[in-house]
């Protein structure tokens, strides 16, 4: 399962909810400002690298790069994708769950 999370985890719980709901292996793809999420020297950083032992999480760039934030931010371990990427996710997955 493919989830998007579009919201930041600094104002709304939606990414952890997606994190403690969402199975083994799936796909975590942050969009809008949920992008804040996965940036090194966070409050959030431990969290997001044990997700990402047990997840596949992505960003998507444009959203990044709108907000002015550099991809040498990102926690290790944390995937790029453009919009053909997260088309690509959406396809690859036999369901999307969006946490708002």
């Amino acid at each position: 399962m493919l989830h998007t999370v579009n919201k930041s985890p600094f104002e709304k719980n939606s990414f952890s909810t997606s994190l403690r709901l969402a199975k083994k292996g799936s796909d975590i793809l942050l969009i809008e400002d949920a992008v804040y999420a996965a940036l090194k020297d966070s409050a959030l950083e431990k969290t997001v690298k044990q997700a990402a032992s047990r997840h596949n999480i992505y960003v998507l760039e444009p959203d990044l790069m709108a907000r002015g934030l550099q991809p040498a931010r990102l926690i290790d371990g944390i995937q790029m994708v453009g919009y053909a990427g997260f088309v690509d996710l959406a396809v690859k997955n036999d369901k999307v769950q969006a946490w708002l």
